[in-house]
Parts: C-alpha cells; sequence; structure tokens
C-alpha cells in the first residue's frame, strides 16, 4: 500500500505541473540552433577525404625545396640556419603552407555551411543575401561570410610537439551578421579610407596584370587593392558589383574576408623571415601569403592543372567549373592554406 494518502497526491499534481510549465518556459528563451531548414544547406568537412593535402607543399629548407608537388610557392628565406631571442633557440628555417582557416559563403544569415548546414537564430533582423540582375549582362549580389579558426594540422595531432603548428582547435571567430560594416559600402570607408585612391580606371585596368599572374602562378603582392580575376578587394564588405557566378564572387568574398580579418587585426602572418620566429600583425594583408581550397558543395580534391588549391585572384573560369548548383549548391566554404616560415629548433 503507498504511503502517500489521495490528498498528498491531489497536491503534488499541480506542483509538477508548474515546475513542468516554468522549465519549458525557461528552455523557449534561450536562443540556440535551429534545425537545418531548406535554405541553408552545407556539410561537416571531413579532413582526410576533403582535404587535398598537397596543398601543404612546396616543404622548404632554406631556399631549397624538399618537395614540391607540382604546387607554387612564394621566396623564402636564404639560410636554412635561423636563430631566435626569446626564447633563445637556434634552428632550421623551413617553410610549408599550413591549413589554419576556413571560411563561409552564405546568402542566409547565420547560416553555418562549414558546420553541417546549421542554422543559427539569435533573434536579429539582419540584410539576406540576393542576386540582382540589372540588365542581361549586370548582375550584383550580397553574401555573409563566417571566419572560423581551423588548425587541422593541430587538432589532428598529426605532428606532435612541433613548434611551427598553430595551436588551438575548430572555432567560430567572426561573423559578419552582426558586423554593421559589412553590408553598407559607406560605413566600410571606416576601415579602408585609401578605396577612394583606387576607384579610378587605371588602378582597375591594374588588376587584369594581377589576373594574369595570378592564373600563370601566384598574384602581384604590390597590387594589394586587386583580387585577380575577381575583381576588387575595396570596399571590403559583402556587396559584389559584378557577378559573374556563384564560385567567382564567394572566392571575392573569401579573399575581402581575409583582408578585413589582417585590418582588423583578427589574424596574423607567419611568412619571410620576419615570421620565423612567430606570428606578426600585417594591417594591408599580403596575398601571396595565402591560397584556398573549396570544400563545399563540391571538395576541389581533383588536381586542375596539378593543382587543387588557388591562389588569391586566379580565375575561376576552369577550376570552378562544375563547382556550383541550384539550390544546395549555391553556399560555399573554403579553407585556407596560409605561408608558414619557421625556425624550428630545440627550446
Amino acid at each position: 500500500m503507498s504511503s502517500c494518502s489521495p490528498v498528498h497526491r491531489q497536491l503534488g499534481r499541480p506542483r509538477a505541473a508548474l515546475w513542468l510549465a516554468l522549465a519549458l518556459w525557461l528552455l523557449a528563451l534561450l536562443p540556440g540552433p535551429a534545425a537545418a531548414g531548406p535554405t541553408c544547406h552545407g556539410r561537416f568537412m571531413n579532413p582526410i577525404t576533403d582535404i587535398c593535402w598537397s596543398c601543404l607543399f612546396p616543404l622548404t629548407i632554406g631556399s631549397a625545396s624538399i618537395l614540391s608537388d607540382g604546387q607554387p610557392d612564394i621566396g623564402n628565406p636564404s639560410s636554412p640556419v635561423c636563430y631566435c631571442s626569446n626564447p633563445p633557440r637556434i634552428g632550421v628555417s623551413i617553410g610549408f603552407w599550413e591549413p589554419v582557416r576556413m571560411v563561409d559563403v552564405t546568402r542566409t544569415p547565420f547560416c553555418m555551411v562549414g558546420l553541417g548546414g546549421i542554422s543559427l537564430d539569435p533573434g536579429l533582423d539582419v540584410p539576406r543575401g540576393a542576386h540582382v540582375g540589372h540588365d542581361s549582362q549586370t548582375r550584383n549580389s550580397f553574401y555573409h561570410a563566417h571566419w572560423y579558426a581551423n588548425p587541422i594540422l593541430t587538432w589532428l595531432e598529426v605532428l606532435l610537439d612541433f613548434p611551427c603548428l598553430e595551436k588551438g582547435s575548430l572555432d567560430l571567430a567572426y561573423l559578419t551578421e552582426v558586423d554593421p560594416l559589412w553590408a553598407d559600402d559607406e560605413l566600410t570607408a571606416i576601415l579602408n579610407p585609401e578605396a577612394v585612391l583606387f576607384a579610378n580606371a587605371p588602378a582597375k585596368a591594374a588588376c587584369a596584370a594581377d589576373c594574369v599572374a595570378a592564373t600563370a602562378g601566384m598574384p602581384i603582392a604590390s597590387l594589394f587593392w586587386c583580387a585577380g580575376c575577381q575583381g576588387s578587394i575595396y570596399p571590403m564588405g559583402g556587396h559584389v558589383a559584378t557577378h559573374i557566378g556563384g564560385v567567382q564572387a564567394s572566392t571575392l568574398i573569401t579573399q575581402r574576408m581575409t583582408a578585413k580579418m589582417h585590418r582588423q587585426l583578427v589574424t596574423f602572418t607567419g611568412a619571410g623571415s620576419a615570421g620565423l620566429c612567430g606570428y606578426y600583425p600585417l594591417p594591408i594583408m599580403d596575398k601571396t601569403h595565402y591560397k584556398l581550397q573549396m570544400v563545399y558543395p563540391v571538395p576541389a580534391t581533383a588536381k586542375e592543372a596539378g593543382q587543387c588549391c588557388q591562389p588569391y585572384g586566379r580565375t575561376t573560369m576552369i577550376w570552378g567549373a562544375g563547382k556550383s548548383y541550384p539550390v544546395s549548391g549555391e553556399d560555399f566554404a573554403y579553407q585556407i592554406f596560409r605561408k608558414r616560415n619557421c625556425c624550428a629548433g630545440a627550446y
């Protein structure tokens, strides 16, 4: 026989219902991720099958190439021996391309393409992405972008106790949805006031040379306002004035996002002699320090002309063919490889 009287049981039921209602009310107040809807598509990157690992190369010691696999490179410190004072060490100067960042490019606000297509719902009203056609020949578009810290070699523990790798795990570092500058080209001038110097025909014409150089090998660092065949780095926002295709527009947004992160000192670089002993700020991005590989919607693991990673500014006409398709293939994710020169030695 139960020790609880009928009266006690009757009193306990309203109390339990009250606690249940209170718990459901609190859960309703908490913002959280919603299930992926029809306008948000993506996929978690498989670090084994979706990464083209030849993008790590060339591997150099000093200025000598140890393994290149046909990949382009930039200049490296000439001496194979290096010295760092803090902490004191003598080491070997090595160079490689480290996979350290990932970028989402999406039309849907808060759509985490690289996190499996998760759609967040923080309750903010922000501009949505769009493709707008002015006539039969002119189109523009608008995209949001997300910047992830993604040091794959570290969280995969490929190389243990190797001092030249960036430490950390996969982490969302920046969302343009909460940045008022991203959707307003006039406000963006606060971040890049020098853009007015390059809003002229000669400056734009110089980008043709950058396009040719990037397509043949590596872009021209001195033409820092150019995004090669994709257009202009300025303004550092989400509006694409000349939308040719999804791959072209998304790679332009990726380059602008990288430049924006450098300008805001969210990311540093580690290339050249200055990077042998650590990372350093570079407010004006050197685009020759980067190359990208698409990981969504189609992982670019097949080599096009011997390469599956593309330097910033290279034409998308060849490698971008078939990499975009309607509905679920109109948002993009790119893995970013950054040039790293490092003095590897015993501490």
